[in-house]
């Protein structure tokens, strides 16, 4: 057979075996096939796949992927339960009170909720003056459940943090913890009936949200109770956020300042690690086939997997993982695998695949977003009071007696941002980039934060504060705390308590304020009195 027609005929898909020296056996289907996996077919993605090779006796067999077995078996086992029972999953943490707001809410860019709901846990008693409340703002992914209660027994998420004599104790405080903004265990968020589109869910129809939306959403239902004023605002991780927003929104309000694994601005790093997060949900085929409507369909368990595997990796420390897995395989009796192998890729695997069906997909790509646009520099806060005071006129349509408007169909795409014809390219030499470096390093050293941020925190001078923060945490890394106790003295604050907990007192990075009782939960308690 002439050359030119063997590799016409491969090309083809038409190479038989005919020679007993060779290994090439029929192909079983066009490499441009459109015949589809299940879970393709589930996700309803038209997707080309490339032949798998037909399996033969050879020297090197192909290698097994369980993962992406279990990968194919869970959609196929959605893809029954949505036939039965409707969409998966509820999202439904157990038991909360609510709070309806029936009123509008206008967010920071733009965007107006006509009414929403607060889902919230309370523990401990309101004194007489309703002094003595604690408002407790949770991170990223947390429910209202801090802890136990009589309506839902489970554990919560600081349960040894607060009750009688512990760090926050509710012999002494009433403590509210809320779902956020945005969340998908009892708040409103985009999973949530969007009321001007038939109660269809909100999806990405749902507007962005900024720290102080989820704030002021807060201060409703603390106006709804009477309380006037906090006893302490305290807040980890985003709730340190949050827990700061509080303070500059309604300084008048706050009577102490917890913000704990936190920052006053994000960084980059953080940015891009929650980018990276966003983007592998995003391209998951249940949620890019559906813009996001996935909620009658099945959802983007693949990419909320890989998404928490992600996070996982930020939240946890490398000396921590060191002590824990080293570099320990699963089961060395058996080969490498391109599948999780190592201990850390099955702690990981289990960590996300416990997850990705117990928080809506939505919800993290509107509540991750809130947190890169979180800033307390003036000149930023200025620019949202701006585009705040050129929305407000948005609030007239939910006046007393009008009727409710309906939403605008076929408007101009916001998000027109497209990637530049030429790719990016340093435009600063390595000398003038490692300058910089040297004069940040040197600011650092002096504890001098930079000057528009302490102008943005100026209200912030009369509160106590308690700052504290982890050597060992790379995601809200020490220096972020630092930055918020320096502002703080900056603008004239005399009662910051700043706090950096060492590698030699907490190796558990980031997590720490979930698992260190005694550093964390001392100072807190300490500084609550």
């Amino acid at each position: 057979m002439s050359a030119p027609r063997a590799v016409r005929q491969l090309a083809n898909g038409l190479f038989r075996r005919t020679n007993p020296r060779t290994r090439f056996l029929p192909a079983q289907r066009s490499i441009h096939s459109t015949s589809r996996l299940p879970s393709q077919v589930a996700a309803g993605q038209p997707i080309v796949e490339a032949e798998r090779p037909t399996e033969v006796p050879a020297v090197n067999p192909p290698l097994s992927f369980p993962c992406l077995d279990a990968l194919d078996k869970k959609t196929q086992t959605l893809t029954k339960k949505r036939s039965l029972s409707g969409p998966e999953p509820s999202y439904a943490p157990g038991a909360t009170e609510t709070f309806h707001c029936p009123s509008p809410l206008l967010l920071d860019w733009g965007g107006v909720l006509p009414s929403f709901d607060i889902a919230y846990e309370s523990w401990g008693t309101l004194n007489a003056d309703k002094s003595n409340a604690i408002l407790l703002h949770t991170g990223l992914s947390a429910s209202s459940h801090a802890k136990s209660t009589p309506a839902n027994s489970k554990a919560g998420w600081w349960e040894k943090f607060i009750g009688p004599g512990a760090p926050i104790d509710t012999d002494k405080y009433f403590v509210i913890c809320t779902n956020v903004l945005g969340g998908c265990y009892g708040s409103t968020g985009p999973s949530s009936k969007d009321p001007l589109a038939n109660d269809q869910p909100y999806a990405t129809r749902f507007p962005i949200l900024t720290m102080q939306d989820m704030v002021r959403a807060q201060f409703r239902l603390l106006d709804w109770m009477g309380i006037e004023k906090l006893y302490a605002s305290v807040g980890s991780s985003m709730g340190g956020m949050q827990s700061l927003a509080a303070s500059v929104l309604h300084p008048e309000r706050v009577g102490k300042l917890v913000s704990i694994s936190g920052c006053a601005r994000s960084h980059p790093y953080s940015v891009a690690m929650r980018h990276t997060q966003r983007q592998v949900l995003m391209n998951d085929p249940a949620w890019s086939s559906t813009r996001g409507n996935y909620y009658s369909a099945i959802p983007p368990h693949a990419g909320m997997k890989l998404a928490r595997e992600i996070a996982t990796v930020t939240y946890r420390s490398g000396p921590e993982w060191e002590l824990r897995f080293g570099r320990r395989r699963a089961d060395p009796s058996k080969p490498p695998a391109l599948c999780p192998d190592f201990l850390i890729e099955t702690y990981l695997d289990h960590a996300g695949e416990k997850w990705c069906l117990e928080y809506d997909a939505n919800s993290l790509l509107y509540v991750s977003k809130a947190m890169d646009l979180f800033d307390l520099g003036k000149e930023h806060m200025d620019m949202l009071e701006g585009v705040r005071k050129s929305n407000e006129h948005k609030l007239e349509q939910f006046g007393a007696g009008k009727p409710t408007p309906k939403p605008e169909v076929g408007g101009a795409d916001l998000c027109n941002l497209t990637l530049p014809d030429t790719p990016y390219e340093e435009q600063e030499s390595t000398a003038e980039i490692m300058n910089k470096d040297t004069e940040i390093k040197a600011a650092a050293q002096d504890n001098e934060p930079p000057a528009d941020l302490v102008k943005g925190m100026q209200g912030l001078r009369d509160i106590p504060a308690l700052v504290l923060g982890v050597a060992s945490d790379i995601l809200f890394p020490a220096w972020q705390q630092r930055e918020i106790a320096a502002a703080l003295r900056k603008v004239g604050n005399r009662k910051v308590t700043h706090v950096e907990l060492g590698e030699d007192r907490s190796l558990f990075g980031h997590d720490t304020f979930l698992l260190d009782l005694e550093g964390v939960g001392g100072e807190l308690k300490r500084f609550l009195g």
